[in-house]
């Protein structure tokens, strides 16, 4: 176990932002595609921020995180666990299954894997050095 400062407040914007989407944005854009892939991030951001889970392993933990989660939906676990009338429960784990929130997974998991890269490329070409490791090939000294 570790804990990441970087990831943990990434994960509290992308939190506080993912509230703020289901709270009051209603178009057919942002809330039901951009908040899916955002919710990936959110996950995969928490992961990385309590976790040594490199970069693969934590987007592909996140992203079945969100597959489950849509399946949760389609079977309606909220209404089997008694927590249909809940709203944070509905704003946390949806209520309503989609099969085109799987692109939008797939999107925010793919960002994910491109940001880091660039991340990655950023950091070498201001010269900072890396040391590949098996949990995180990012740390840096």
């Amino acid at each position: 176990m570790r804990f990441n400062r970087g990831y943990a407040a990434l994960t509290c914007a992308l939190l506080a932002t993912e509230i703020l989407i289901a709270l009051f944005v209603r178009d057919a854009i942002v809330r039901p595609y951009v908040g899916d892939a955002l919710a990936v991030a959110l996950v995969y951001a928490g992961l990385r921020a309590i976790t040594r889970l490199g970069v693969l392993p934590a987007t592909l933990l996140a992203l079945l995180t969100a597959v489950v989660i849509e399946f949760g939906q389609y079977f309606r676990l909220l209404d089997h666990i008694g927590l249909s009338d809940n709203r944070w429960a509905r704003i946390i784990l949806g209520s309503g299954f989609d099969t085109q929130d799987f692109v939008a997974y797939a999107a925010g998991a793919l960002t994910i894997l491109v940001a880091e890269r660039y991340r990655r490329a950023s950091r070498a070409a201001a010269g900072t050095r890396t040391v590949r490791s098996p949990s995180d090939s990012s740390s840096t000294i």
